[in-house]
């Protein structure tokens, strides 16, 4: 099989892109630390020190090798050793600064490679990648006699690159710079034509990968097709996959798929919407929360933002019905103790879906549990870290009581309404916001209105 076979200079051919706002020499300045950690094998071999020199030789990747001696049993993927997994690859990750970790496992006569980076669960990780995708190759390609395919090497070394959080429009024009190489050498090269059909849905997730991180604000029709025409060959052969977490890791690059096409092409939004929604349920068939908890909770938030939308579009209480559910789902998976920052944001966007669906409903139960999330979020959006924030909490809260003391006739929750807006007025006006602060004088005359 050649790596691309007839996808080769078809669908893998990169569009021209300029890179506006970045010198060629500001682009080249990129140094991408990456760490293999000494690969789980039952043979003396040593595949991570192999792939580590190969890497080595590369521009833009600062390489080394972690050998200090570990269990690795948890490399097995099973659910009862997750979390050991993403907590040992933390620690390694926070140790050695690195931007990428390298997994190695031989598995009889296969190595699979998983990749690890510090903002992979993050809410604004902006990377495709997960723990989960999984690169099977030959355990022979790693014994160091003849020669490394040169268009594997340029597969991981792609996968590396997409794995990147961009953060910001320099860190993604550099990024797009280094898969435009990648995607040119891969589009061009042959030289893993022996390798068995059985590696083929792997190879083909992980090109959809740097291909849609290549092209994240698609252009054209085109080059969504791209991406999908590498995942339907990736699902094409899910025979050849022997367990369902690979499966569903290319559903969630489906869903990943429709909901990037959302942001970007304007033509047929619903298709997308229903791809994107349907894709991620079916991801979390395969990667369910009590196994993958991580990959579970990410995807329900994403399927919340989705169902969200679709409310607002298609005024289906339904789906603001589901999309509080995913949201709590998630609220579940990424607690105040582990994710503070990334709960807090949940509790927001609860407050806010919450208060939505009590209004349309006229329930006050749902009202009083859109007030607990917005109270919640204020655990960690404080007065006195992030005073903008917390103020705008506080009138949502106030906002939430006047509706129900006004509709209730209740002069104790007006009370607290206009306490919220005190509360949120001091703080506008000390930061001189004179539209904020009108409005909160304006909801304060109308709260003392109905309690005289």
């Amino acid at each position: 099989m050649q790596i691309l076979d007839t996808l080769k200079n078809i669908f893998l051919t990169p569009r021209d892109t300029t890179f506006e706002g970045l010198s060629e020499e500001e682009i080249l300045q990129i140094n991408i630390k990456v760490v293999v950690i000494e690969f789980a094998e039952n043979v003396e071999n040593s595949s991570g020190e192999v792939l580590a020199a190969l890497l080595h030789t590369q521009k833009n990747l600062n390489v080394s090798y972690f050998n200090e001696p570990f269990n690795k049993t948890f490399l097995n993927l099973e659910g009862r050793t997750f979390f050991d997994f993403i907590d040992k690859g933390q620690a390694i990750l926070d140790n050695t600064k690195a931007d990428v970790l390298i997994w190695g496992q031989r598995e009889n006569d296969k190595i699979r490679l998983n990749f690890q980076t510090p903002m992979q669960y993050e809410k604004n990780n902006r990377s495709f990648l997960s723990l989960l995708d999984s690169l099977y190759l030959p355990a022979y390609l790693f014994s160091g006699e003849g020669s490394f395919p040169v268009s594997i090497l340029n597969l991981i070394i792609g996968t590396i690159i997409s794995s990147l959080n961009t953060p910001d429009k320099p860190s993604e024009i550099r990024q797009k710079y280094l898969l435009k190489k990648i995607i040119l050498k891969l589009s061009s090269d042959n030289s893993a034509k022996n390798m068995g059909l059985e590696y083929m849905p792997y190879i083909m997730n992980f090109l959809a990968l740097i291909y849609l991180s290549y092209c994240r604000h698609f252009d054209n029709e085109k080059e969504f097709k791209i991406v999908n025409n590498l995942l339907e060959n990736a699902i094409k052969h899910q025979d050849l996959i022997k367990k369902p977490v690979h499966l569903g890791c290319i559903y969630n690059h489906f869903g990943q798929l429709h909901d990037t096409a959302i942001k970007v092409l304007t033509k047929n939004p619903a298709k997308h919407f229903k791809g994107a929604i349907s894709n991620y349920q079916r991801a979390q068939k395969y990667l369910g929360k009590y196994v993958y908890p991580y990959d579970y909770g990410i995807i329900s938030y994403k399927l919340s933002s989705l169902l969200y939308n679709y409310w607002r579009q298609k005024e289906d209480l339904q789906a603001l019905r589901d999309s509080v559910f995913n949201l709590r789902e998630a609220e579940k998976i990424f607690t105040y103790n582990l994710f503070p920052e990334f709960w807090a944001d949940i509790e927001g966007e609860l407050g806010q879906r919450l208060n939505i669906l009590s209004t349309i409903t006229n329930n006050n139960a749902i009202a009083e549990l859109a007030i607990a999330a917005y109270k919640n979020r204020q655990k960690i959006i404080t007065e006195k870290r992030d005073p903008f924030d917390w103020a705008g909490t506080q009138e949502n809260i106030g906002n939430i009581y006047f509706r129900l003391g006004r509709d209730n006739d209740d002069k104790e929750l007006l009370e607290e309404s206009l306490e919220c807006f005190h509360d949120a007025l001091y703080i506008f006006e000390n930061m001189e916001l004179q539209d904020n602060a009108k409005r909160l004088t304006v909801s304060i005359a109308k709260t003392s209105d109905l309690l005289a």
